[in-house]
Protein backbone atom coordinates (compact mmCIF):
# COMPACT_ATOMS: atom_id res chain seq x y z
CA UNK A 1 0.00 0.00 0.00
CA UNK A 2 1.37 3.26 -0.96
CA UNK A 3 1.52 6.53 0.99
CA UNK A 4 0.09 9.23 -0.02
CA UNK A 5 2.46 12.30 2.01
CA UNK A 6 6.06 13.46 0.96
CA UNK A 7 8.42 10.69 1.47
CA UNK A 8 11.08 12.96 2.63
CA UNK A 9 8.66 13.43 5.97
CA UNK A 10 8.56 10.24 6.47
CA UNK A 11 12.41 10.02 5.96
CA UNK A 12 12.63 12.64 8.50
CA UNK A 13 10.15 11.09 11.22
CA UNK A 14 11.96 7.82 11.21
CA UNK A 15 15.44 9.78 11.67
CA UNK A 16 13.53 11.36 14.24
CA UNK A 17 12.49 8.80 16.35
CA UNK A 18 15.88 6.25 16.05
CA UNK A 19 17.99 9.22 17.12
CA UNK A 20 22.02 9.08 17.01
CA UNK A 21 23.51 6.87 19.83
CA UNK A 22 19.76 5.82 21.16
CA UNK A 23 20.91 1.55 21.66
CA UNK A 24 17.61 -1.08 22.41
CA UNK A 25 17.80 -2.97 25.20
CA UNK A 26 19.04 -6.60 24.52
CA UNK A 27 16.49 -9.04 24.01
CA UNK A 28 17.07 -12.76 24.86
CA UNK A 29 18.40 -15.34 22.82
CA UNK A 30 15.36 -15.77 20.75
CA UNK A 31 15.09 -12.77 19.49
CA UNK A 32 16.14 -12.38 15.62
CA UNK A 33 18.33 -9.61 14.18
CA UNK A 34 14.74 -7.46 12.66
CA UNK A 35 13.85 -7.21 16.43
CA UNK A 36 16.63 -4.48 16.98
CA UNK A 37 15.16 -1.36 15.19
CA UNK A 38 11.93 -2.23 16.53
CA UNK A 39 13.38 -2.37 19.92
CA UNK A 40 14.95 0.93 18.91
CA UNK A 41 12.30 2.92 18.17
CA UNK A 42 10.07 1.76 20.48
CA UNK A 43 12.86 2.74 23.40
CA UNK A 44 13.15 6.53 21.36
CA UNK A 45 9.43 6.28 21.93
CA UNK A 46 9.58 5.72 25.78
CA UNK A 47 12.15 8.12 26.11
CA UNK A 48 10.19 11.00 24.41
CA UNK A 49 6.84 10.00 26.22
CA UNK A 50 5.46 8.62 29.03
CA UNK A 51 7.94 11.03 31.62
CA UNK A 52 6.21 14.40 32.73
CA UNK A 53 3.78 14.17 35.39
CA UNK A 54 1.37 15.90 33.40
CA UNK A 55 -1.10 13.87 31.39
CA UNK A 56 -1.62 16.53 29.29
CA UNK A 57 1.76 16.92 28.18
CA UNK A 58 2.43 13.62 27.56
CA UNK A 59 -0.70 13.04 25.88
CA UNK A 60 1.10 15.99 23.39
CA UNK A 61 4.26 14.56 23.07
CA UNK A 62 2.61 11.06 22.32
CA UNK A 63 0.81 12.74 19.59
CA UNK A 64 3.90 14.81 17.96
CA UNK A 65 5.89 11.28 18.07
CA UNK A 66 3.05 9.66 16.14
CA UNK A 67 3.01 12.33 14.12
CA UNK A 68 6.44 12.69 12.74
CA UNK A 69 6.07 9.11 10.92
CA UNK A 70 2.57 8.87 9.75
CA UNK A 71 2.62 8.00 6.41
CA UNK A 72 -1.62 8.64 4.72
CA UNK A 73 -1.64 4.90 3.51
CA UNK A 74 -3.73 5.33 0.47
CA UNK A 75 -7.86 4.34 1.04
CA UNK A 76 -10.47 4.81 -0.62
CA UNK A 77 -11.81 7.88 1.53
CA UNK A 78 -11.72 9.39 5.28
CA UNK A 79 -14.54 11.64 6.79
CA UNK A 80 -14.56 13.23 10.37
CA UNK A 81 -17.78 12.59 12.06
CA UNK A 82 -19.08 13.50 15.36
CA UNK A 83 -20.98 10.62 17.47
CA UNK A 84 -23.47 12.53 19.95
CA UNK A 85 -23.69 11.03 23.73
CA UNK A 86 -24.91 12.01 26.52
CA UNK A 87 -21.59 13.22 27.90
CA UNK A 88 -21.33 15.34 24.62
CA UNK A 89 -19.87 14.85 21.13
CA UNK A 90 -16.95 12.13 20.20
CA UNK A 91 -14.95 13.12 17.66
CA UNK A 92 -14.40 9.98 15.12
CA UNK A 93 -13.31 8.96 11.71
CA UNK A 94 -14.90 6.85 8.94
CA UNK A 95 -12.68 4.93 6.56
CA UNK A 96 -13.82 3.11 3.63
CA UNK A 97 -11.39 0.92 1.69
CA UNK A 98 -10.59 1.18 -2.17
CA UNK A 99 -11.95 -2.01 -3.01
CA UNK A 100 -14.34 -3.30 -0.90
CA UNK A 101 -15.58 -6.41 0.08
CA UNK A 102 -19.01 -6.43 -0.79
CA UNK A 103 -21.94 -6.15 1.66
CA UNK A 104 -19.59 -6.04 5.23
CA UNK A 105 -19.98 -5.08 8.53
CA UNK A 106 -18.47 -1.63 9.94
CA UNK A 107 -15.32 -1.94 12.34
CA UNK A 108 -15.78 -0.03 15.38
CA UNK A 109 -12.49 0.81 16.78
CA UNK A 110 -10.63 2.15 19.81
CA UNK A 111 -7.44 3.07 19.91
CA UNK A 112 -4.75 2.07 22.87
CA UNK A 113 -2.89 5.26 24.38
CA UNK A 114 -3.16 3.77 28.54
CA UNK A 115 -6.32 5.44 28.54
CA UNK A 116 -4.68 8.87 28.99
CA UNK A 117 -3.56 9.42 25.54
CA UNK A 118 -3.60 8.74 21.44
CA UNK A 119 -6.04 10.14 19.42
CA UNK A 120 -7.47 10.01 15.59
CA UNK A 121 -4.44 10.81 14.65
CA UNK A 122 -2.18 8.84 16.58
CA UNK A 123 -3.54 5.59 14.95
CA UNK A 124 -4.26 7.13 11.70
CA UNK A 125 -2.41 4.94 9.31
CA UNK A 126 -2.95 2.13 11.51
CA UNK A 127 -6.80 2.00 10.54
CA UNK A 128 -5.99 2.47 6.94
CA UNK A 129 -3.94 -0.52 7.12
CA UNK A 130 -7.07 -2.28 8.76
CA UNK A 131 -9.57 -0.93 6.61
CA UNK A 132 -8.09 -1.37 3.44
CA UNK A 133 -6.40 -4.70 3.98
CA UNK A 134 -10.71 -5.88 5.51
CA UNK A 135 -11.96 -4.33 2.53
CA UNK A 136 -14.55 -3.35 5.15
CA UNK A 137 -15.29 0.41 6.39
CA UNK A 138 -13.80 0.96 9.65
CA UNK A 139 -14.87 4.06 12.41
CA UNK A 140 -12.53 5.39 15.07
CA UNK A 141 -13.74 6.85 18.10
CA UNK A 142 -12.07 9.06 20.11
CA UNK A 143 -13.05 8.50 23.76
CA UNK A 144 -12.63 10.82 26.53
CA UNK A 145 -9.64 10.56 28.40
CA UNK A 146 -8.23 10.48 31.84
CA UNK A 147 -7.17 11.88 34.15
CA UNK A 148 -9.74 14.88 33.38
CA UNK A 149 -12.48 12.14 32.45
CA UNK A 150 -11.72 8.97 34.40
CA UNK A 151 -13.11 5.56 34.88
CA UNK A 152 -16.00 4.68 33.83
CA UNK A 153 -16.24 7.49 30.97
CA UNK A 154 -14.28 5.43 28.86
CA UNK A 155 -16.27 2.49 28.83
CA UNK A 156 -19.30 4.77 28.70
CA UNK A 157 -18.52 6.30 25.90
CA UNK A 158 -17.50 2.93 24.05
CA UNK A 159 -20.75 1.81 24.82
CA UNK A 160 -22.41 5.06 23.29
CA UNK A 161 -20.37 4.84 20.22
CA UNK A 162 -21.53 1.01 19.55
CA UNK A 163 -24.95 1.66 19.61
CA UNK A 164 -24.93 5.43 17.44
CA UNK A 165 -23.32 2.79 15.09
CA UNK A 166 -25.72 0.24 15.14
CA UNK A 167 -28.24 2.63 14.50
CA UNK A 168 -26.34 4.05 11.28
CA UNK A 169 -25.51 1.39 9.85
CA UNK A 170 -27.98 1.89 7.04
CA UNK A 171 -26.39 5.71 6.73
CA UNK A 172 -22.70 4.30 6.81
CA UNK A 173 -23.58 1.53 4.41
CA UNK A 174 -22.72 -1.41 6.10
CA UNK A 175 -24.55 -5.01 6.82
CA UNK A 176 -23.34 -4.94 10.66
CA UNK A 177 -21.16 -4.24 13.34
CA UNK A 178 -17.77 -5.23 14.70
CA UNK A 179 -15.50 -4.08 17.32
CA UNK A 180 -11.71 -3.34 17.64
CA UNK A 181 -9.30 -2.05 19.06
CA UNK A 182 -5.42 -2.35 20.27
CA UNK A 183 -4.01 -2.13 24.08
CA UNK A 184 -6.61 -0.30 26.20
CA UNK A 185 -8.74 0.39 23.00
CA UNK A 186 -8.63 -3.59 23.00
CA UNK A 187 -9.76 -3.48 26.63
CA UNK A 188 -12.76 -1.57 25.67
CA UNK A 189 -13.73 -3.39 22.60
CA UNK A 190 -13.76 -6.86 25.02
CA UNK A 191 -15.59 -4.98 27.94
CA UNK A 192 -17.81 -3.22 24.55
CA UNK A 193 -18.50 -6.67 23.30
CA UNK A 194 -19.57 -8.70 26.47
CA UNK A 195 -22.18 -6.29 27.46
CA UNK A 196 -23.62 -5.98 23.70
CA UNK A 197 -24.10 -9.58 23.96
CA UNK A 198 -25.69 -9.20 27.54
CA UNK A 199 -27.90 -6.91 26.54
CA UNK A 200 -28.69 -8.84 23.04
CA UNK A 201 -27.85 -6.56 20.67
CA UNK A 202 -25.81 -7.87 17.62
CA UNK A 203 -21.77 -7.92 17.30
CA UNK A 204 -20.51 -9.54 14.71
CA UNK A 205 -16.84 -9.94 15.79
CA UNK A 206 -13.98 -8.52 18.07
CA UNK A 207 -10.76 -7.93 17.50
CA UNK A 208 -8.70 -7.82 20.12
CA UNK A 209 -5.01 -6.72 19.47
CA UNK A 210 -2.48 -7.05 22.87
CA UNK A 211 -5.28 -6.34 24.91
CA UNK A 212 -5.16 -5.47 28.75
CA UNK A 213 -7.66 -8.41 29.96
CA UNK A 214 -6.10 -8.69 34.31
CA UNK A 215 -5.23 -5.51 36.15
CA UNK A 216 -5.73 -7.76 38.96
CA UNK A 217 -2.75 -10.53 38.89
CA UNK A 218 1.02 -10.01 38.02
CA UNK A 219 1.83 -12.70 35.33
CA UNK A 220 5.49 -13.88 33.79
CA UNK A 221 5.39 -11.44 30.75
CA UNK A 222 4.80 -8.62 33.49
CA UNK A 223 8.37 -9.43 34.94
CA UNK A 224 9.82 -10.56 31.60
CA UNK A 225 8.88 -7.95 29.16
CA UNK A 226 8.22 -4.77 31.86
CA UNK A 227 11.30 -2.64 31.19
CA UNK A 228 12.96 -1.82 28.32
CA UNK A 229 10.08 -2.14 26.24
CA UNK A 230 7.18 0.12 24.91
CA UNK A 231 5.24 -0.16 27.55
CA UNK A 232 6.50 -0.98 31.54
CA UNK A 233 4.88 -1.68 34.61
CA UNK A 234 5.65 1.42 36.09
CA UNK A 235 4.01 3.28 32.96
CA UNK A 236 0.94 0.86 33.05
CA UNK A 237 0.27 1.40 36.67
CA UNK A 238 0.48 5.60 35.89
CA UNK A 239 -1.86 5.05 33.39
CA UNK A 240 -4.39 2.97 35.00
CA UNK A 241 -3.74 5.37 37.83
CA UNK A 242 -4.63 8.55 36.28
CA UNK A 243 -7.54 6.32 34.93
CA UNK A 244 -8.94 4.88 37.89
CA UNK A 245 -7.88 6.61 40.87
CA UNK A 246 -8.27 3.66 43.20
CA UNK A 247 -6.44 0.73 41.61
CA UNK A 248 -6.91 -1.70 43.92
CA UNK A 249 -10.89 -1.06 45.01
CA UNK A 250 -11.41 -1.57 41.06
CA UNK A 251 -9.31 -3.75 39.31
CA UNK A 252 -11.95 -6.62 39.85
CA UNK A 253 -14.24 -5.13 38.54
CA UNK A 254 -15.05 -6.84 35.37
CA UNK A 255 -15.22 -3.20 32.94
CA UNK A 256 -11.66 -3.34 33.81
CA UNK A 257 -10.21 -6.36 33.47
CA UNK A 258 -12.60 -8.79 31.31
CA UNK A 259 -10.80 -11.66 31.96
CA UNK A 260 -12.71 -11.92 35.49
CA UNK A 261 -15.96 -11.70 33.62
CA UNK A 262 -17.83 -14.84 32.88
CA UNK A 263 -18.88 -14.86 29.21
CA UNK A 264 -22.20 -14.31 28.32
CA UNK A 265 -24.27 -16.20 26.08
CA UNK A 266 -23.92 -14.78 22.38
CA UNK A 267 -20.50 -13.57 22.71
CA UNK A 268 -18.98 -12.26 19.47
CA UNK A 269 -16.31 -14.44 18.31
CA UNK A 270 -13.12 -13.19 18.52
CA UNK A 271 -9.58 -12.93 17.22
CA UNK A 272 -6.93 -12.06 19.51
CA UNK A 273 -3.71 -10.86 18.86
CA UNK A 274 -0.52 -10.75 20.72
CA UNK A 275 3.33 -9.74 20.81
CA UNK A 276 6.09 -12.19 22.00
CA UNK A 277 7.60 -9.23 23.28
CA UNK A 278 5.15 -7.31 25.41
CA UNK A 279 4.04 -7.86 28.99
CA UNK A 280 0.28 -8.18 28.36
CA UNK A 281 1.33 -11.51 26.27
CA UNK A 282 0.06 -13.50 28.93
CA UNK A 283 -2.97 -11.81 29.90
CA UNK A 284 -3.75 -12.02 25.74
CA UNK A 285 -3.07 -15.72 25.89
CA UNK A 286 -5.29 -15.69 28.95
CA UNK A 287 -8.73 -14.08 27.28
CA UNK A 288 -8.27 -16.69 24.48
CA UNK A 289 -8.53 -19.47 27.11
CA UNK A 290 -11.24 -18.07 29.08
CA UNK A 291 -13.16 -17.44 25.52
CA UNK A 292 -12.88 -21.02 24.53
CA UNK A 293 -13.73 -22.28 27.69
CA UNK A 294 -16.88 -20.42 27.16
CA UNK A 295 -17.65 -22.08 23.88
CA UNK A 296 -16.89 -18.79 21.90
CA UNK A 297 -15.63 -19.25 18.48
CA UNK A 298 -11.90 -17.70 19.06
CA UNK A 299 -8.76 -17.43 17.04
CA UNK A 300 -5.38 -16.42 18.37
CA UNK A 301 -2.66 -14.84 16.37
CA UNK A 302 1.36 -14.54 17.96
CA UNK A 303 4.00 -12.58 16.44
CA UNK A 304 6.91 -13.66 18.55
CA UNK A 305 9.63 -11.27 17.10
CA UNK A 306 7.52 -8.47 17.69
CA UNK A 307 6.22 -6.12 20.93
CA UNK A 308 3.18 -3.99 22.20
CA UNK A 309 2.49 -0.83 20.10
CA UNK A 310 3.73 -2.84 16.48
CA UNK A 311 0.96 -1.49 15.11
CA UNK A 312 1.57 2.12 15.41
CA UNK A 313 5.32 1.42 13.62
CA UNK A 314 3.67 0.08 10.60
CA UNK A 315 5.46 3.04 8.89
CA UNK A 316 8.60 2.23 9.72
CA UNK A 317 9.08 -0.83 10.15
CA UNK A 318 8.40 -3.38 7.59
CA UNK A 319 7.40 -6.82 9.87
CA UNK A 320 5.43 -4.96 11.95
CA UNK A 321 3.75 -3.90 8.35
CA UNK A 322 3.55 -6.95 7.05
CA UNK A 323 1.72 -8.27 10.74
CA UNK A 324 -0.84 -5.78 9.94
CA UNK A 325 -1.61 -6.37 6.52
CA UNK A 326 -2.34 -10.32 7.94
CA UNK A 327 -4.32 -9.23 10.83
CA UNK A 328 -6.87 -7.56 8.20
CA UNK A 329 -6.70 -10.62 6.44
CA UNK A 330 -7.51 -12.90 9.05
CA UNK A 331 -10.04 -10.37 10.25
CA UNK A 332 -12.32 -9.76 7.32
CA UNK A 333 -12.30 -13.99 7.14
CA UNK A 334 -13.65 -13.89 10.79
CA UNK A 335 -16.13 -11.19 10.40
CA UNK A 336 -17.53 -12.34 7.29
CA UNK A 337 -17.57 -15.68 7.83
CA UNK A 338 -19.41 -14.13 11.14
CA UNK A 339 -21.99 -12.09 8.98
CA UNK A 340 -22.60 -15.38 7.28
CA UNK A 341 -23.38 -17.08 10.20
Amino acid sequence: MKPNRAKGRFLRGLDHLLGAGDHPPRPDAHAVDQLAPFLQVLRRLRRLGHRDGSALATRQRFRADMAAFQVGFDIGSSQDLSIPTDHGTLAARLYRPSSPSGLAPLTVFFHGGGFIMGDLDTHDDACRLLCEGSGMPLLSVAYRLAPEAPFPAAVDDAMASARWALKELGTIGATGMALAGDSAGANLAAVTAARLAQEGQPVVAQLLIYPGTDLSAKRPSHAQFGAGYFLDRTERETFYGAYLGDVQALAKDERVSPLLASVPPGMAPALVVTAGYDMLKDEGQAYVHHLRRADTPVQHMHFPRLGHAFINLASVHRESRTAVAQIARQWRELALKSQRN
